[in-house]
Order: structure tokens, then C-alpha cells, then sequence
């Protein structure tokens, strides 16, 4: 088992080496009581003196649960905002809204939990959203699956020499209403909407797709640091 220390409880190996400070703290206000000891000082014994045990059977499991939290909680404050676009602009609204809002609003969320949140696709529309290497690898698996009638499920990889899990999750077409700007040109996308995608985004690769098609996938950075504190 592998060990990952972060400060929060008693250590005993620490013990011997805390008494001197101690005794010394004891000293400074016992002889010289008009001296404030310094804070800085005191918040390094609390450091010295608390741990806690992680194991990287706990900490995987954790950020499974944790990028998909986050990953929901991203998709809901998207999908929100996307419907009040719809409602107020109609389809010609959402293209708007997808370009102006979509990643400020993902970064927004991953700046609260202080990770790195991307929707990424093979067939993207907005080239920020173009994958990595690994994350290429990763939706060419979940395409896949997708074409052989496999489940795709939530995954995890060790990514910058292990220091970081990245989390990621499969977006699939849910229903006909996304295919109004992601379906068949002529057919599902209205004229006026495919102009506006054309002048928004030139190199446009996100349509064609039918219902229960692979759309991309969430990737969350976890940072491991991130993920014990939020344990």
C-alpha cells in the first residue's frame, strides 16, 4: 500500500522532535511574558504534530466520485444557462451562448474546486476543445465502445508522473434537441443556424451526429494535493 501524508492527526514520530520547541514556548512566556511567540512558529508545530493516511486505493476511488460530482455540477450550470438562451433567442441564441459562455462557465466551476475542467471531442466545434494526446486516446476507446454496444463508464488516468488523476466521462448525444445545431446540415440544422455556426466558428467539425452518438467527454485535472483535501 502506498501512503500519502497530508497534516490532520497526532504523529509519535514527530514526538521528540516537538518537545525542544515546546519547552522552549514555555520558556519564552514564563521568563519573558511581554514577548509575543511568534504565530508562525506555533502554526508549524500544528503542522508537525497533525497527519493523515491516505492510501491510493481511497484517494482513485474519492476522485471518481469527485470528478463526477464535479462533472454534473459543470453540466447542470451549462445546461441551465443553455435552456434560458433557448427560451429568450432560440436556436440562433444557443450557437451565440456556446461561444460567448460555455468555457468561462466550465472555468468558472473548476476554479472553485481549484481543478481543470475540458470538454473534449474527435469532431470539435470550438478548437479549445481539441484533445490531448491521452485524451485522444481515451475518446477513441469510449468511440468505440459506443460502436460495439460496450457501456462506457467513468474513467481515471495518472497523468504528470502521477501527481495529477484525470478524470474523464463520456458525452453522448442525449436527444433530438441537440441535433438542431450538432445534426445533419439541410435536414436538422435550419439554414439561418448553420450560417451563424459557419461565421462563429470557421473550422466547424461537430455535425452529423444522431441520437446515442459519441459527442466528447468531460476531462477533469485532479491534482492529488486537491484530492486528499477534499477527502
Amino acid at each position: 500500500m502506498i501512503a500519502y501524508l497530508y497534516f490532520q492527526n497526532p504523529l509519535k514520530m514527530k514526538a521528540n522532535r516537538l518537545l525542544p520547541v515546546l519547552f522552549l514556548l514555555c520558556v519564552l512566556v514564563a521568563c519573558e511574558s511581554e514577548k509575543k511567540v511568534n504565530k508562525d512558529v506555533i502554526d508549524e508545530i500544528k503542522k508537525l504534530s497533525e497527519v493523515k493516511k491516505v492510501n491510493e486505493a481511497d484517494m482513485i476511488s474519492h476522485a471518481m466520485k469527485w470528478g463526477d460530482e464535479i462533472s454534473t455540477e459543470a453540466q447542470q450550470a451549462l445546461i441551465s444557462t443553455l435552456q434560458k438562451a433557448i427560451a429568450e433567442q432560440g436556436i440562433g441564441g444557443a450557437v451565440e451562448f456556446c461561444h460567448t459562455e460555455a468555457l468561462p462557465i466550465t472555468h468558472e466551476v473548476g476554479q472553485k474546486h481549484n481543478v481543470t475542467i475540458k470538454r473534449v471531442s474527435l469532431k470539435n466545434r470550438n478548437p479549445s476543445n481539441s484533445p490531448s494526446d491521452v485524451e485522444k486516446n481515451l475518446l477513441e476507446a469510449y468511440a468505440y465502445n459506443v460502436e460495439n454496444g460496450i457501456e462506457n463508464k467513468p474513467n481515471i488516468q495518472k497523468i504528470d508522473q502521477g501527481e495529477t488523476l484525470l478524470f474523464t466521462k463520456a458525452i453522448a448525444i442525449p436527444n433530438g434537441m441537440c441535433l438542431n445545431c450538432h445534426g445533419e446540415p439541410g435536414a436538422e440544422i435550419a439554414e439561418e443556424t448553420r450560417n451563424k455556426i459557419k461565421t462563429l466558428y470557421p473550422e466547424d467539425q461537430a455535425t452529423g451526429f444522431k441520437v446515442g452518438d459519441l459527442r466528447g467527454m468531460w476531462s477533469i485535472s485532479l491534482p492529488k494535493s486537491e484530492v486528499i483535501k477534499n477527502m
